[in-house]
């Protein structure tokens, strides 16, 4: 190949750059612009939706297939496209979306997440577009972030457990051989992404070396070993240095210490950041130096090829070595015949009959039903159809009772979210399922609160609560859907995690009418409710559960389900205690005597892996078969769990376990292992097993290096526990513990 060919595989433009401008009522490719990004440039990459909203099958597979048929004609090389499938189809018209990234965490089911990520690359293989930007595994540890909902929870174990089962979703058994009905999964964003200091969305970090080897590397790590094809990096800096000019990080933690011949692609145009935000590079050219030299292989620019021309440039003057290109270049080409695009670059819409079947629909509205949270309940819920008098009314309120675009967020239809509602008319809101589900005639509808669909994300109407109180006279129940409107990236960012005023007075008005409140949180992140959930009978906290949420949510407060869902990351009570679980022990303390007495007290609402059922559960003989045990031990716990309620559930099993001393001051409890009962019916019991390997309750020491010191750890599952001992001190030389 020569240079210009070998560069052009490392660039990735944005589709809107070969689009017909001049075609004003659709889609069109330009056949200038295609000559001179692929004739010209060689360009090797192609992103991104086609005028920023879904598209048909049909339309995908005609663009798909005329870019490739342009780019075997001039370089001899398939070019590899690639979208954002945040949670299902969500760039193809008529797919299935599925609840986000942090409800697939709160199912604590590793089946539904490898299950919805294969149905994700069935449909989106489609629209014969071979690779994906997902899953996003950064920890959501920061809640006023704006893309916390993305990822699957604050828990490095959660997010590599998830992660991993998502990999093997979209990417099948072999990831040598990606075959028709799976594509190439992208893990997202490397790495630490999702503690800003300032809780803005790309924005700086700082992130010890330890906790960065520890927590954030973890879920990476465990799906590069499982076969993930690429990497998206991180689009901020960390202790002054950013991600996509961290060659420790991209070339040594990666590619060297993990082996890995996978490929490092860029977020969009940060590597211009570089220069033109970050200031530690002068000019663009000056950029792309720092970031390929660093271990970058592919650059989204996304708008410009003059990555194209400067990268050049910077090789014929020694500034970038030939052997960094010919490496960058081989991972991009060995991606492309991972994917079988060199036998197969596009596919026939029509040979995929399962898009959008009832059978992906019901697997979608499973995965909802239990990623749904029960956070309070006194016994208003369930609402049960059968229950109910021909008199009795249930009022539907909130500005996200009647919204499909509420119950997706971002990444849906479009990057903000909008026009979901268009795309999918036959889908239930909220308002519709429940209409549904007990009867048009028992559901009066009043929303007291609306947003302003045509402004930003957080604007509102002007309230007309008096209507929603007025409504509640004639209502035995108050079903008040409160949270957010979609939004996605930067965009959301705030600077009140506060649910909004509007919001908050409809709730007080509407408790003061005495009717019970069931309180339905419907959002992104942890919008604080300390000062009205008192006010409420029960709360249930659906976050962003997808196109099948509404049917999902009806399904539970009627009882015809039941809640099976745990909190994947802490709701906070305060603006200014924003903790985790997994806190270290000053955090929490008792008055201290002396000159300066204080408390250091933990307060949240809800604790990370919190969550109620219609029915109860006992913990019972928690086991080890290893009470003391070294490294290479393989710890198997056994726990019985029965139900002693009255209706049939599940329960998700989470195991903790607390190093009570160590050379650092250890987290408070770190969870090691779950995994999720069977339907369990009334009096049933089941023995639960969970294994831990004894070199994963290692921590990273002072040194950056990982160490088992000798001592006793405290083991939690439900109420039981028990104390291990490892007898012997171990210390990794290898970085990763291998």
């Amino acid at each position: 190949m020569t240079l210009e060919e070998k560069i052009g595989q490392m660039t990735e433009l944005n589709i809107d750059v070969v689009q017909d401008r001049s075609v004003k009522d659709h889609f069109q490719l330009s056949e200038a612009l295609l000559d001179s990004v692929i004739g010209k440039y060689k360009v090797g990459s192609i992103l991104n939706v086609p005028n920023g909203e879904a598209v048909g099958r049909q339309e995908w597979q005609d663009i798909i297939t005329a870019i490739q048929k342009k780019s075997m004609k001039e370089i001899g090389i398939p070019c590899v496209y690639g979208v954002d499938q945040m949670h299902g189809t969500t760039y193809t018209d008529g797919g299935t979306l599925f609840p986000q990234g942090n409800n697939m965490g709160a199912t604590f089911s590793r089946e539904l997440v490898r299950e919805g990520s294969r149905i994700s690359a069935y449909e989106t293989k489609a629209a014969s577009i071979p690779w994906v930007y997902a899953p996003v595994v950064d920890l959501g540890r920061e809640p006023r972030w704006s893309r916390i909902w993305e990822n699957f929870g604050e828990d490095a174990f959660l997010n590599a457990e998830m992660g991993r089962e998502s990999v093997l979703g979209f990417q099948g058994d072999d990831p040598n051989h990606i075959d028709q009905w799976h594509v190439a999964a992208c893990l997202k964003h490397y790495m630490g992404y999702g503690v800003p200091t300032s809780g803005k969305d790309r924005t700086p970090s700082n992130i010890s070396p330890q906790e960065m080897r520890e927590k954030h590397f973890a879920p990476f790590l465990e799906a590069v070993h499982h076969g993930a094809l690429t990497v998206m990096v991180n689009s901020q800096s960390n202790n002054g240095m950013p991600l996509h000019a961290n060659y420790e990080y991209l070339t040594q933690w990666l590619k060297e210490d993990l082996q890995w011949d996978g490929m490092v692609v860029t977020d969009w145009a940060d590597i211009v950041n570089l220069w033109s935000r970050d200031h530690i590079a002068t000019s663009k050219k000056d950029a792309i130096r720092l970031a390929i030299n660093a271990g970058i292989d592919m650059s989204m620019d996304p708008y410009s090829w003059d990555f194209c021309t400067l990268l050049k440039e910077l090789v014929q003057e020694g500034k970038v070595p030939m052997r960094r290109i010919d490496d960058a270049v081989r991972r991009v080409l060995r991606l492309k015949y991972r994917t079988g695009l060199f036998e197969k670059p596009y596919y026939d819409w029509k040979a995929f009959p399962l898009f959008g079947s009832k059978e992906h629909a019901e697997k979608a509205r499973e995965a909802a039903r239990q990623s749904i949270v029960l956070l309070k309940n006194n016994g208003t819920l369930p609402l049960s159809v059968d229950q109910l008098p021909s008199t009795k009314k249930i009022l539907v309120t909130g500005p996200n009772a009647n919204s499909l675009r509420c119950l997706n967020g971002g990444w849906s239809v479009t990057w903000q979210g909008k026009h979901v509602d268009k795309h999918y008319p036959s889908m239930h809101t909220i308002l519709k399922a429940m209409q549904q589900r007990f009867g048009a005639e028992h559901v009066i509808y009043e929303p007291g609160v609306t947003y302003n669909e045509e402004g930003d994300w957080w604007q509102e109407n002007t309230a007309q609560i008096d209507k929603a109180v007025q409504a509640a006279a004639s209502a035995d129940v108050i079903v008040a859907c409160v949270g957010e409107n979609s939004y996605c990236e930067t965009p959301g960012n705030l600077d009140d995690l506060s649910l909004s005023a509007q919001q908050q007075q409809l709730v007080r008005q509407l408790a003061a009418t005495g009717k019970p409140i069931v309180l339905v949180l419907n959002e992104g992140r942890p919008r604080l409710v300390s000062d009205i959930e008192p006010l409420c009978a029960a709360v249930v906290h659906c976050m962003l559960p997808g196109n099948y949420g509404g049917d999902a949510l009806a399904d539970l407060l009627s009882g015809d389900a039941n809640f099976s869902a745990k909190l994947p990351f802490t709701y906070p009570r305060h603006q200014a205690a924003l903790t985790k679980y997994d806190y270290k022990p000053c955090e929490q303390v008792e008055t201290m005597s002396g000159a300066y007495n204080y408390n250091a007290v933990v307060s949240v609402q809800w604790a990370f892996g919190f969550g109620l059922s219609y029915t109860t559960f006992a913990y019972s003989n928690l086991r080890v078969d290893h009470p003391q045990f070294t490294a290479d031990d393989l710890l198997t716990f056994t726990v019985d769990v029965t139900n002693t309620g009255t209706v049939a559930g599940r329960e998700p099993v989470l195991l903790f376990a607390s190093d009570l001393v160590a050379s650092l001051t250890p987290d408070n409890r770190r969870l090691r292992a779950f995994d999720k009962t069977p339907l369990l019916q009334p009096g049933q019991t089941v023995t639960m097993t969970l294994r831990v390997k004894g070199s994963d309750l290692a921590f990273v020491g002072y040194d950056g290096k990982w160490v088992l010191e000798a001592g006793d750890f405290r083991i939690q599952a439900g109420t039981e526990v028990l104390t291990v001992t490892c007898t012997t001190d171990k210390r990794w030389s290898t970085p990763n513990r291998d």
